[in-house]
């Protein structure tokens, strides 16, 4: 009777071990597919859709630790939906760019609009006060050569900025772009001007 029993138990245990051998390599490619749909996702879904990206590489960490602990059934069970999450990340950022270089787009649009006007109306103020015999109170000499100097580096900036947008560098030429904001509102303030609006 032992003899059947510990019989018995060895086939048991000799099945266990088949089924978990047999799930093992399906739940090994289950975490390499899955990782391989992130890869190429790439830096376009790190960047734009960063927070799907971490929840997706949480529940791939979280299916290697059931692997770890030999726990292969959970592995093939819950693999599908991550690899599922994991190949809607190229399609998510996609969008999520899409949606970004049209905001990005439109910002060029009024920057580029406003801020050609904005440095026309501060030459002519520079212009004014080179000429004037007497300064406005609070104004010197060298406060308008300063803000001479300043818009010659904000034009400078803004042909950057211009050449940036030919280029198809949106991003950077609306960085570059808020930049010469920033600096065309400092100089109008300092000279007396009303600040070009915030965009």
């Amino acid at each position: 009777m032992r003899a059947v029993v510990r019989h018995a138990f060895v086939v048991a245990a000799a099945v266990v071990i088949a089924a978990c051998g047999n799930q093992m390599e399906p739940a090994q490619k289950a975490i390499t597919d899955i990782e391989s749909a992130v890869a190429a996702a790439g830096a376009d879904a790190e960047k734009y859709i960063p927070e799907q990206v971490a929840a997706v590489k949480g529940s791939v960490d979280a299916l290697k630790a059931a692997f770890d602990q030999k726990d292969y059934k959970s592995v093939v069970t819950g693999a599908p939906a991550v690899l599922a999450e994991a190949q809607g990340l190229v399609a998510a950022a996609a969008a999520k760019k899409d949606e970004v270089m049209a905001a990005l787009n439109g910002e060029w649009t009024q920057l580029s609009t406003e801020l050609p006007a904005a440095v026309t109306a501060i030459q002519g103020r520079i212009d004014e006060l080179s000429k004037a015999k007497k300064l406005p109170e609070g104004l010197d000499k060298a406060a308008v050569e300063g803000a001479a100097a300043g818009l010659a580096e904000a034009q400078t900036l803004w042909t950057e900025a211009t050449n940036a947008f030919g280029a198809g560098a949106v991003e950077e030429a609306v960085t570059k772009a808020n930049a010469v904001k920033a600096k065309a509102n400092e100089l109008m303030s300092a000279l007396g001007m009303t600040a070009a609006p915030a965009a």
